[in-house]
């Protein structure tokens, strides 16, 4: 029992100021960490940094420093770092191989926050889903559709495909179409529309305005009308152009024709 009793007591000698000191190692450093990754923040804050891209740098500053933190503390403790990286090394890659998928949706974000063909506010299109972009996350996007819905996109899906960015400009042309008979006249049309165009608030004067005749369709003369706008007045104006026509149109007796289809009834003996 003496001899139990010894070994016990110098594997304590031996390894308590290891454990001891590696538990210190572990608290200050994560106190450490957490203070430098609150200036870090402060600064990417001072600089105006894109908030798309600060979580993602603030995070990836946190995880890298806590994982030197652990190697750190492992050497302390008389740990082989060197074996416990082949280890980890090899552990991650099984884990990247069984997480292709998703390490290529992690890839896709790295892109997306690099490159920035949107950012969060946008309004955008991405695999036929229009919506305001909500985040950009590592590994998807997400949008709030005009009805509110939320749409979750993977980033490999997003990089993988066509974005259409709507509001990625401050201005956008806002094209409409307006149709008349063919018994109607085409310059009184067209004077109506400029009235309307000249009565609708928030369409941007100094840029070009286009009112012209662009099909000769099967039942109708169609105007193809061009106006400029600011993003945020985009769908005031277009609203209000498709009412304020139609009112215009009725009290000018302007016919807007609509699809219409004869039957002929034969009588068979």
């Amino acid at each position: 029992m003496q001899k139990y009793i010894d070994q016990v007591t110098s594997m304590a000698v031996e390894f308590l100021p290891k454990v001891l000191l590696t538990i210190v190692t572990l608290i200050v450093g994560f106190w450490i960490i957490k203070k430098i990754t609150a200036t870090f923040k402060r600064t990417l804050d001072k600089r105006e940094i894109d908030e798309t891209v600060k979580p993602f740098l603030v995070s990836l500053v946190s995880i890298g420093l806590k994982v030197l933190l652990c190697f750190s503390a492992a050497g302390i403790f008389g740990v082989e770092t060197a074996s416990f990286v082949a280890v980890l090394g090899a552990l991650a890659f099984a884990i990247g191989m069984a997480l292709q998928g998703s390490l290529g949706h992690f890839a896709s974000g790295v892109l997306l926050l690099v490159f920035k063909p949107y950012q969060v506010g946008d309004v955008v299109e991405i695999s036929g889903k229009i919506g305001t972009v909500e985040g950009i996350h590592i590994f998807n996007t997400i949008l709030i559709t005009h009805d509110n819905k939320k749409v979750v996109i993977p980033n490999g899906v997003v990089t993988s495909g066509v974005i259409i960015n709507i509001t990625g400009q401050e201005e956008q042309k806002l094209v409409m179409t307006f149709g008349i008979g063919y018994g109607d006249d085409i310059d009184k049309a067209r004077s109506v529309i400029k009235q309307v165009i000249d009565s609708c608030p928030n369409i941007m004067r100094e840029k070009p305005i286009d009112i012209f005749v662009s099909e000769l369709a099967d039942s109708s003369v169609n105007f193809s009308v061009r106006v400029w706008a600011k993003n945020e007045h985009y769908w005031g104006i277009n609203f209000y152009m498709q009412e304020h026509i139609k009112k215009a149109f009725d009290k000018e007796g302007i016919e807007i024709p609509f699809p219409q289809r004869s039957v002929h009834i034969e009588k068979t003996a």
